[in-house]
Order: C-alpha cells, then structure tokens, then sequence
C-alpha cells in the first residue's frame, strides 16, 4: 500500500486530476446518479477548501502587513489596476462579441424567489456593510471583504507588537497554509466526486438549445484568456507571456473550473504564486482581493446576457450606450461578490439600462440558470487565474526593471 501511495503522489497533480476526470465522466455515464457515495468526495473537497480559506487568508494578510517594513516595495497599485483595466477589456469585449454575433432567447421562467439588487448604488452599499461585518460573522459567512478589512487593520496594529507576536501569526500562517496542500493533494478524488454529480444530474441534453448563447460567452472568455490577457501581460513584461498564462491555467484555471468558487480556489492561487517565486507579502493581500473584484468573467457574463435580452426583445443599441454598459458591467462585476447569486442576479442591473422590464430580466437570469452549469465553471476559472496571472505579471515588470531574468517554466529554471 506504501509503494501504491509513493507511486501516486510522485505523478503530478494535473495528470492525476486528468484522472479523477476522466474515472468521473465513465462513473457518471455507467453508475447509476443515486451513489452518493461518490458524489460525496467532491462535497468534501470543495466544503475543505471553503473552510481553510476564510482563516488562511485572515493569518495570511495579517501576517504580511504586520511584518512590511517601511520602504519595503510592493505592486498592489500596479495589480489592483490590472484587475480593474482586465475587467473592463472583458466587458467591451463581451459588448463587441454580441454585436458581431447577435444571440435571442426563449425566454423561460426560473428565476423565482431570488431578489436582484435594485441598482448599482445597492451593490455598493452592501460591499460597504461588508467591511464593517463583524469578524466572526466575516469568517462564518466567508465574507472576504469583511475578512480583508479586519486582516489589514490587525496588520496594521501589529505592526507595533514583539516579534515573537508576530512570528507566533506567521506560523499559524504557515500551519495554515501545510493544511491547504494536504486537502489540495485530494482534488483528484474531489473533482470525480463534483464531475460525477454535475454530468449524472444535469446532462448535456438541456444545454443544447442554449448552444449559440454559450459558445459567445465561452468564446469571448476564451478569447480574454488567450488574446487579451496575454496582450497585457507582454506589454508589462516585454516576454513572451504564454508560458505563464498557460500555467496559470493549468495549475489554477483546472481546479476552479470544477470548485467553481474562486473563494476555494485562493488556497491553490497561494500555493501557485509560491512556486512562482512570487513576493509574498503581495500576493498575501493580492489573492483575496482578486477573487472579490478581479471578475472579468462576472462582466462578460453580465454583458453577454443582457445584450441577449436586448437583442430578442428588439431594442436598438447606440454606440455610447455599449460603452456605458462596458463600464456598468464592470462595476457591476467588481460587486459581485458582494451579492447572494453573483454575476447572475446583476444581469437585471444591466437589463435596466434599456428599459427591459424586470419580469423579463429575471426570465433571462432563469436562462443563465440552466446554462450555469458551463458557463460559471468557465467564468470562475478565468478570474480565478487571472488573479495570479495579473499578480505575477507586476512583480514580473518590476524584476525586468531592476535587470532580474524572469523564470517562469521548469526548464527555464534548469537552465539559471
């Protein structure tokens, strides 16, 4: 049993996800969808996940702040306004995307019993009421902006304390973060427990007469993934930036693809970040920040979704309306994380700019509903790996800057 596990464990972990993936589809097609025993590994996995999360990021952040010292360099400026700049770009994208190929619904009931935000102003005002959570309710509720904000003002008045406080934080920092790669070394198991349950409960039958509205906003966060972010990344780094993006993708695209929450996926970003060499008094606070305002996804989707709305009713869209829509989506975006349902429920917000009465908006929020299935696992493996893409392509800048080879592969590693 001993050499079996040895043998295991030295495969890498995508080749053994690729596993459980692949065991997951033949279970899900062969056994019938009522053994929940397998099921259960994914709900395991993921229920793992969200409970280290929300304490890791906590001693994390408190740990980075109280320990930077002043003149101490980092490139949150640079990265917050990568998220912000990212994010946009995917909104016009996705309004660009859906004039060159106009989708219309049937439009379906299915949204019932959920209360969208009335408008921008209400998204903003629960992000506030977040930060002043209290704390314990922060950590129950997995409420990251009220998590952020309580880590960066213990930092901030620890900065003061002995060091033996502060190394005392650190390591419960790193028990933390030791517990993370222990429940990550299990995402093969989980991701044949959640594949197992999504294709033996949803099928792909109900996804076929939404197949235009998928493939333009799959193809346009393809297209954000491979084109756009890449653009971004080689105009900061002056190197080729597929090898990173790529990466990313793999190590941290796969895994949220099927946790669909970038909230459980941080603890994978932190462990990528670290085998990037990255900063970790940066990418600490970067993370968790990401995965709360750094949505490109969320803004596609919103923007996809609406004009679709717009398109089957037959309203007319003027050029600086699409702009507009551009910026809304984005804020909107930005927010989401803020709001019970996500990117869905503030398609509404983006309904409202055209008049389109709520009954519908919330018809179309029933569609995003039964396509949700593909499209949120696309949308959360862009932004989760967005986040350490834009992470380390600021500190990648700075290293070209001050002359530092950047080493992003194996064998580029090898060969310094």
């Amino acid at each position: 049993m001993g050499n079996l596990l040895k043998g295991w464990n030295s495969i890498s972990l995508v080749k053994r996800i690729i596993i459980g993936l692949i065991v997951g589809i033949v279970l899900a097609m062969t056994v019938p969808q009522k053994v929940a025993g397998i099921a259960i590994f994914g709900s395991l996995f993921v229920g793992a996940l969200k409970a280290v999360a929300p304490i890791l990021v906590l001693f994390l952040v408190t740990s980075a702040i109280s320990q930077h010292k002043a003149g101490q360099k980092t490139n949150m400026k640079t990265i917050v306004v990568l998220y912000l700049l990212g994010t946009f770009l995917a909104g016009l994208t996705a309004v660009i995307a859906s004039f060159m190929f106009p989708v219309t619904l049937t439009l379906v009931e299915g949204a019932q019993g959920v209360a969208p935000p009335s408008g921008v102003t209400e998204v903003l005002k629960t992000l506030l009421m977040n930060i002043v959570s209290n704390p314990v309710t922060a950590l129950s509720s997995a409420n990251y902006i009220g998590i952020l904000a309580w880590a960066v003002l213990l930092g901030l008045a620890l900065k003061g304390a002995p060091d033996t406080t502060k190394t005392f934080i650190q390591n419960i920092a790193d028990a933390l973060a030791q517990i993370v790669k222990w429940v990550i070394n299990l995402a093969p198991f989980g991701i044949m427990g959640l594949v197992f349950d999504t294709v033996s409960t949803n099928g792909i039958g109900a996804l076929a007469e939404y197949g235009r509205l998928l493939v333009v906003l799959v193809g346009t966060m393809f297209f954000i993934a491979l084109v756009v972010n890449p653009i971004i990344a080689f105009v900061m780094m002056r190197k080729n930036p597929y090898p990173l993006v790529f990466k990313c993708l793999k190590d941290s695209g796969i895994t949220a693809f099927f946790t669909r929450s970038s909230a459980a996926n941080i603890p994978v970003n932190m462990t990528l970040c670290e085998e990037l060499g990255l900063d970790k008094d940066t990418y600490s606070v970067s993370i968790p920040l990401g995965a709360t305002v750094n949505m490109a996804g969320a803004a596609i989707t919103i923007s996809v979704l609406a004009l679709a709305a717009v398109h089957t009713i037959g309203i007319q869209v003027d050029l600086p309306t699409a702009i507009i829509l551009s910026v809304l989506s984005a804020v909107s975006a930005c927010g989401a994380s803020g709001v019970a349902g996500g990117s869905l429920l503030l398609i509404p917000l983006a309904c409202s700019l055209f008049g389109i009465p709520n009954d519908i908006a919330m018809q179309v929020v029933g569609v995003g509903f039964i396509v949700g299935v593909i499209q949120d696992s696309c949308e959360t493996a862009l932004n989760s790996s967005t986040d350490v893409l834009f992470t380390a392509v600021a500190e990648f800048a700075e290293w070209r800057k001050e002359g530092k080879e950047i080493k992003i592969t194996k064998a580029e590693k090898a060969r310094a």
